[in-house]
């Protein structure tokens, strides 16, 4: 990759990074409501995976969807203004952190049940191909999504019918509060993709060059073929489920996780130290406190959503 395609790449990951540092901010102030799934610690799956899209392939998220949000549309404002609940958000401030929406960039929504979004993206993948379009449809979930049956009756349909359907699973080990071994005999979500015939492979979720590298792969592959794939990508969220929810994970494996040799930005900085020195660093923290500090300055003057404009958009004719 080239040196500016690199300095992008970080960039983004810090901007995520600082985004739901804010985030946990204001939420601790009252400014946020609801609940919030942090993204922090898997950057590089976000910005690896939609690197490698175009603004008409499609996206599906979440309820830890930020990161996602980000990385596929660009779009702070709207996101911060969403999760403060107000008109200028991405989805007018009615849907909050967990229902996120921006389909100009093909973000078709972050969602609260888990496991939700993977058949939204195999509709998605049957309505390329049915307009005969080359564009891929990503699902995003985690290891507990992987143990829905609505995960197992997608892979075979997507098989199937050959569609392109690029499964991207979070392996960061937990589903809420339980540990995946807990949970799943086989943590190998290679192993189930290939139960029905489809292409996969694991990556370092916390390596974004690697997570690109395998994503590459399924784009080509599936944009081709018109044909499923399926990414296992392995890493770990650093805070809790969410801000409701007090973290009960073993200390040491929060301290093995925590170490900055797993962190995606150390890993990528150490990679290529002749171009983030010092002061590229610093320059990308002053950039990226900047556009927070205005985006939320933005959203605080930002007016709140009218119930009367909701019923109006929405009620039935």
């Amino acid at each position: 990759m080239t040196k500016e395609k690199l300095k992008n790449l970080y960039e983004k990951m810090l901007l995520i990074r600082r985004f739901e540092e804010k985030v946990k901010e204001l939420y601790r102030k009252g400014e946020i409501f609801g609940a919030v799934h942090l993204y922090i610690g898997q950057e590089a799956i976000a910005v690896g995976v939609c690197s490698c899209l175009i603004d008409t392939d499609y996206a599906f998220s979440t309820h830890r969807g930020h990161g996602h949000y980000l990385a596929k549309t660009g779009d702070v404002e709207g996101a911060i203004s969403e999760l403060m609940g107000k008109a200028s958000g991405c989805s007018h401030g009615y849907g909050g952190s967990m229902h996120m929406f921006n389909p100009k960039f093909g973000f078709m929504g972050s969602n609260g049940i888990v496991g939700g979004g993977i058949p939204l993206a195999l509709g998605a993948a049957f309505a390329a191909r049915y307009r005969k379009t080359d564009n891929v449809s990503v699902a995003f979930f985690g290891d507990g999504a992987a143990n829905q049956g609505t995960f197992h009756e997608s892979l075979n349909l997507a098989a199937l019918k050959n569609l392109p359907l690029i499964a991207v699973c979070e392996n960061n080990r937990y589903a809420a509060t339980t540990p995946v071994a807990a949970s799943t005999a086989d943590e190998d979500m290679t192993k189930r993709a290939a139960a029905y015939g489809i292409r996969a492979l694991t990556v370092d979720g916390n390596n974004v060059e690697n997570v690109i590298s395998a994503m590459q792969k399924a784009v080509n592959y599936s944009r081709n073929k018109s044909a499923p794939f399926l990414l296992d990508c392995k890493t770990y969220r650093i805070e809790p489920h969410c801000g409701l929810i007090a973290d009960i994970r073993p200390k040491e494996e929060l301290k093995k996780w925590r170490n900055p040799d797993m962190d995606p930005l150390t890993k990528l900085r150490d990679s290529h130290p002749e171009i983030f020195n010092r002061n590229i660093i610093d320059e990308f923290e002053h950039k990226v406190s900047r556009r927070m500090e205005s985006a939320v300055e933005y959203a605080r003057k930002s007016a709140n959503p009218e119930i009367d404009d909701f019923t109006r958009k929405f009620e039935l004719s």
